[in-house]
């Protein structure tokens, strides 16, 4: 009769082979270019994990096995033979026990790894390398430029996204003004923002112009991959111009075009609130 011993733990070792193979497709079906350090080493995990599996439900080899030897029962010893037995099998045998164990091992080398908002912004921008956006009701809490005229102020909870744009994109600001001083108070509060200190934004590339046609002008100019703005005309305009463009609008609106997209603010669009 053929050893049975040696092909028990085939399948448990076929099962968990589909079980990392899974998890491998899943974790490589992040780009490569937006890996970051975590994803990396989560890779460099499924050495570990594949070993911890390995010895867990391995089991000893038919060649390493020495034969067992057959024990006369004697009576009032049953109960230290069945407890012999029970060891000799679990050296032999996987367990049930030992399937779980190796499975929370990869589980936890494989846990979803959570993109960063830096992979959110350059997956959301295809990987645009140019962009420009308007200031008001985008970047800053003023929405006409009137308000400009006594105050300016960045909105906070758009500066993560601003910033992690900076990191990698060429970025110019622009907005319509009425005057010098509302231009001198949109760069005094980008700057108390902290917008001009990671380096990728400098106040040569925060563009002021007197018409709103002005606006499209510099865009159309620069021909950057995406433009940012809130005012429908704009967007609409620049539609056959520019490769992608985002509506910021308070409501939801239907789509201009194809490539234009549309969010209630910049930071809802990449998914940061």
């Amino acid at each position: 009769m053929a050893d049975t011993s040696k092909e028990e733990p085939l399948p448990l070792i076929r099962r968990m082979v589909s079980f990392l193979t899974t998890k491998v497709s899943n974790l490589l079906a992040i780009s490569l270019h937006t890996m970051d350090s975590r994803s990396i080493g989560a890779v460099a995990g499924l050495a570990v994990a594949v070993f911890f599996a390995w010895r867990l439900l391995g089991c000893p080899s038919g060649s390493q096995r020495r034969p067992r030897k057959r024990q006369a029962t004697v009576p009032g010893t049953s109960g230290a033979n069945t407890q012999s037995n029970a060891s000799l099998t679990a050296s032999g045998v996987c367990s049930p026990l030992d399937v779980s164990r190796a499975q929370n091992v990869v589980d936890e080398f494989f846990q979803p790894v959570k993109p960063t908002l830096g992979q959110i912004v350059r997956q959301k921008l295809s990987e645009g390398r140019k962009v420009t956006c308007s200031l008001l009701g985008v970047i800053l809490e003023e929405s006409s430029p009137e308000e400009l005229q006594s105050q300016a102020t960045v909105r906070s909870s758009v500066l993560a996204v601003l910033l992690e744009i900076t990191k990698f994109c060429d970025l110019y600001l622009m907005e319509r003004v009425l005057d010098d001083e509302s231009e001198r108070r949109v760069l005094v509060a980008l700057e108390e923002a902290g917008v001009f200190t990671s380096g990728g934004l400098v106040k040569d590339k925060v563009l002021f112009c007197s018409t709103e046609h002005g606006r499209s002008s510099f865009v159309r100019q620069l021909e950057p991959d995406w433009h940012i703005d809130r005012n429908p005309e704009i967007i609409s305009q620049l539609a056959r111009f520019i490769k992608y463009e985002l509506h910021v609008c308070p409501l939801r609106t239907e789509r201009a075009a194809a490539n234009v997209f549309s969010a209630t603010s910049l930071e809802q669009f990449f998914g940061s609130i």
